[in-house]
């Protein structure tokens, strides 16, 4: 029988196995949380099969179960990644990056983001860059359409002052969304490879509420994953110099 008023039962018997479980949820709920990136949509920036850590602290604190804070410490930033509940399906976790905040007028043409009506700057970055990692297989199109990296050109956009990297597709910049604002308590999100993404553009406005945290680095990269166990890395493909690679 268990005596669960006794020290020894909460350091070396069963308790301390509780003690431990509520420990790493309460660090999953609050402050950490382990994602991977299942798609291309984040290219340059992130990979398929980057495993981060997504900061759920830095924006506040949440009533468990629920998408309502007890405390907010900061709002979201232009230009920071995001790990987010889809508006359409609460279940499904998207990460995009915020290009949006409330009063925002966005529209986009022809490969150019306009904020305000300003044009964000991009340029093509000189010498090694994020898109020394790519490779054709992380452009596998729907049905199997195989597309190339060749076909796209890496930019480097620069939002409210802070640079990242964008993916523009060759001869496809006819595109024109807006002009929108963004409404109170909301974002505008859009993904890096930016012929690549179901973002704000496709199905609307990101709520506040829906916000998971931000992602900081990644821990763990790879090419592959095993055949039978498709969430765990490969470790003959794994990408060591991405080990703890922030998220710019």
């Amino acid at each position: 029988m268990f005596d669960w008023k006794s020290k020894k039962f909460w350091t070396d018997g069963i308790g301390s196995f509780g003690v431990a479980i509520f420990v790493a949820l309460f660090i999953r709920w609050a402050f950490f949380e382990a994602y991977v990136i299942p798609s291309g949509s984040m290219l340059p920036s992130l990979l398929i099969h980057d495993h981060i850590f997504v900061n759920k602290f830095v924006y506040g604190l949440r009533i468990p179960f629920s998408e309502n804070f007890l405390v907010k410490f900061s709002e979201p930033q232009k230009g920071e990644v995001i790990v987010f509940k889809f508006p359409q399906d609460m279940t499904t976790f998207f990460i995009k990056r915020i290009v949006g905040v409330p009063g925002d007028k966005i529209f986009y043409e022809n490969g150019t983001l306009y904020i305000n009506d300003k044009p964000m700057e991009k340029q093509v970055p000189e010498g090694p860059s994020e898109a020394d990692w790519l490779r054709d297989e992380a452009f596998q199109g729907p049905n199997d359409l195989f597309d190339s990296k060749d076909n796209y050109v890496h930019f480097i956009e620069k939002l409210d002052q802070k640079n990242h990297s964008i993916l523009l597709r060759k001869g496809e910049f006819a595109d024109t969304f807006g002009p929108v604002t963004v409404p109170p308590e909301s974002l505008f999100v859009m993904g890096d490879n930016r012929n690549n993404s179901k973002d704000s553009r496709y199905w609307g406005f990101l709520p506040h509420k829906n916000i998971l945290g931000r992602a900081s680095l990644v821990w763990l990269s790879c090419e592959e994953t095993l055949p039978v166990v498709s969430f765990i890395c490969n470790p003959l493909t794994i990408r060591w110099a991405r080990f703890f690679h922030p998220v710019n």
